[in-house]
């Protein structure tokens, strides 16, 4: 997988983001309502990045800077927007996506990475916590939300 940063309005990211959303909705029955500004994702507030295999765009992962205390440090980024389209599931391009932020969001300075995903991603959770990612105390916008789970890992 070739994976390219992009801005959050390119056409690819667009496209992912929707299919992400619609996923949301079969899986929870509503899109994800926390608050995102695209300007978030650009330098050096974040970075946004679209994974292609054979020219053809087929997952995405961004981080943006947070505010968010783990690991007892406040220089965070969150992850966001990680997916990968159902047809190209099962290769490890989510495995690969998620290195490449770890790896870009420490290059930027980031000393751990924080994330939010839910209890009916159990492929996500399973993905991130194989990765090395382990609970943290609730943070944003699904804090309170029985259905949240967040996690972090330590980039140092």
């Amino acid at each position: 997988m070739r994976i390219e940063r992009v801005g959050y309005g390119h056409p690819d990211a667009v496209r992912l983001v929707a299919d992400v959303q619609a996923e949301y909705v079969v899986r929870y029955g509503g899109q994800d309502d926390s608050p995102v500004d695209p300007l978030e994702f650009e330098r050096p507030h974040g970075s946004f990045f679209v994974g292609y295999v054979d020219d053809v765009a087929v997952a995405t992962g961004a981080w943006r800077r947070s505010t968010v205390e783990a690991f007892g440090t406040t220089q965070t980024c969150e992850v966001k927007r990680m997916y990968v389209v159902a047809a190209a599931r099962g290769q490890g391009l989510a495995r690969r996506m998620l290195a490449h932020l770890e790896a870009s969001a420490r290059a930027a300075g980031a000393r751990a990475l924080v994330l939010e995903t839910g209890i009916k991603q159990p492929e996500a959770i399973a993905l991130y916590e194989s990765s090395g990612y382990v609970a943290i105390p609730g943070y944003g916008y699904y804090r309170d939300s029985p259905l949240s789970r967040t996690l972090g890992k330590p980039l140092v």
